[in-house]
């Protein structure tokens, strides 16, 4: 096995739970978008974001009333629309720093993390909340801070989690050969991708139903599993 110098993981459904951002995270922001863009829509990090959201939506003029209901949308189709990540993160910061929550991490995560970094190993994020977002969310997790552990993160910015070309740009950013990283997911396109691009992969399938019966993927029940 060629050797590991890096690890690239995911967050949802990889390090951390989907149902604390689908059940906590979302509401949180669905509930608050309207006002948080009402009241802080002159500020200009607001208004660049919203106007990127109207202009991939198409519009050529739109109300904030419009922008607003756009975004609700977007929330409930869950849109990994770069724009809607960026404003969710400047929401979410608003709900870790009042301790409304804090994010949710697998148990064994934490000290797995830890005992990588101690092997020399560097650890980066790749997820398709916005930098800041991934930041807050492992600055305010339930096993604390946990960001000195991470060299970098990455989000749709890099390109889109399902196409080779992000993990190609991901690589030349590390500064290392594809063949020396392991980008750990729970979506088989994403490892795919990865795949693509020369990484190493890991298939975290903590519900026992969703392991694969085949697949090029190395699949695993938790981060304890994988062995670098």
């Amino acid at each position: 096995m060629i050797e590991i110098r890096a690890i690239v993981t995911d967050i949802e459904g990889t390090t951390s739970s989907i149902h604390f951002v689908k059940d906590v995270l979302f509401p949180y922001t669905r509930k608050r978008l309207p006002a948080f863009v009402e009241t802080h829509g002159d500020r200009p990090e607001v208004q660049h974001w919203l106007h990127e959201a109207a202009k991939e939506a198409g519009f050529i003029e739109a109300s904030r009333q419009e922008v607003i209901e756009l975004l609700l949308r977007w929330i409930d189709e869950d849109r990994k629309s770069t724009a809607l990540k960026a404003l969710q993160g400047m929401i979410w910061q608003e709900g870790y720093e009042a301790g409304d929550y804090r994010a949710h991490v697998y148990p064994e995560v934490p000290a797995r993390l830890r005992a990588w970094r101690a092997q020399g190993l560097k650890l980066y994020v790749y997820s398709s909340g916005s930098v800041p977002a991934q930041k807050l969310f492992f600055g305010y997790s339930e096993a604390g801070d946990l960001t000195p552990l991470f060299a970098g993160y990455f989000d749709t910015e890099t390109g889109p989690k399902r196409e080779q070309a992000s993990y190609e740009a991901i690589a030349e950013a590390i500064g290392e050969q594809p063949a020396h990283l392991l980008f750990l997911s729970d979506i088989e396109q994403e490892l795919d991708a990865a795949r693509a691009a020369g990484f190493q992969t890991g298939w975290l399938a903590r519900d026992a139903a969703t392991l694969p019966a085949a697949s090029p993927h190395p699949a695993y029940r938790d981060f304890d599993a994988i062995a670098v």
